[in-house]
């Protein structure tokens, strides 16, 4: 097993007295590590917008439809996660390395709390790797010239880039496709973006509310109209069904129920870099 991590989380300032996406997500999920700040903002925005726990689920369900598919429909083995969040099993690189243990996965978050987990929790099979970068995704060129990126990952050979439920925390349109592109342009022909992309077309008046509850708390949350979030894939060829709502990306019949398109809250798509 080769395991490289990059950050150390000592002496960090956890900055427990404001909300942060991946605590609210993983106190909503049913988790554990997370705040105060962190579960008031989920459990105020549960009271907005009870959908919100199916919607979360709904979500991580897509990115294992996402890792499985990339693995075992389309042969990749090299797989760029950006902003992790917390550990919650399955994770990305116990999907794909059940598929083949061979296979490679960088993770990468800028939460101390997500790193001091995943040097804990985030080992690979003792034929492939793991690793982990401590980088603002805001910031890619500190996660593309990472000796833990340039190490696990050959970019002479495609990688499954995912970007899940993560991109809604950058504000300006412009700078969120920036980064995307700016990742996206180093890796070679045969790669595919994964996305999953924060909406609210399906149930408006509730979400705004869920907004100013995340804002409030010093979180950002921005949506995007399904125009904006196709500008993602501009220049890729997206594979079937394109962007849709997660729930509606190659469903198979794990969910327990019927889901209502209002209930979520964000479009999906995968497509491959020509």
């Amino acid at each position: 097993m080769v395991e490289r991590r990059g950050g150390d989380a000592r002496g960090v300032d956890l900055r427990t007295d404001r909300a942060h996406g991946a605590r609210i997500y993983d106190y909503i999920l049913g988790g554990k590590d997370n705040f105060a700040a962190d579960r008031e903002a989920g459990e105020g925005s549960l009271r907005i917008w009870p959908s919100l726990r199916v919607h979360m689920q709904a979500n991580r369900s897509f990115m294992h439809r996402v890792a499985r598919f990339l693995a075992t429909e389309c042969g990749i083995r090299q797989f760029l996660d950006i902003g992790t969040g917390l550990p919650t099993s399955p994770n990305l690189h116990e999907i794909v390395q059940s598929v083949d243990p061979t296979a490679q996965v960088v993770y990468t978050d800028n939460d101390p709390l997500v790193l001091t987990h995943a040097r804990a929790l985030m080992v690979g099979s003792a034929q492939g790797r793991t690793a982990y970068v401590a980088a603002d995704m805001r910031d890619p060129q500190s996660i593309i010239s990472a000796p833990e990126f340039q190490q696990t990952l050959d970019l002479n050979q495609p990688v499954g880039l995912l970007l899940i439920a993560i991109v809604h925390f950058i504000e300006d349109d412009a700078e969120a496709l920036r980064v995307v592109r700016q990742v996206l342009d180093v890796l070679p022909s045969g790669s595919y973006l994964a996305m999953s992309i924060a909406t609210d077309e399906f149930d408006p008046i509730p979400l705004a509310e869920v907004q100013r509850e995340y804002n409030r708390l010093g979180e950002t949350l921005i949506f995007r109209d399904r125009a904006t979030a196709l500008g993602f894939f501009d220049g890729l060829e997206l594979v079937e069904p394109g962007l849709v709502q997660v729930h509606r990306w190659r469903p198979d019949g794990s969910e327990t129920a019927e889901i209502a398109d209002k209930d979520i809250a964000m479009y999906g798509a995968v497509a491959r870099k020509p």
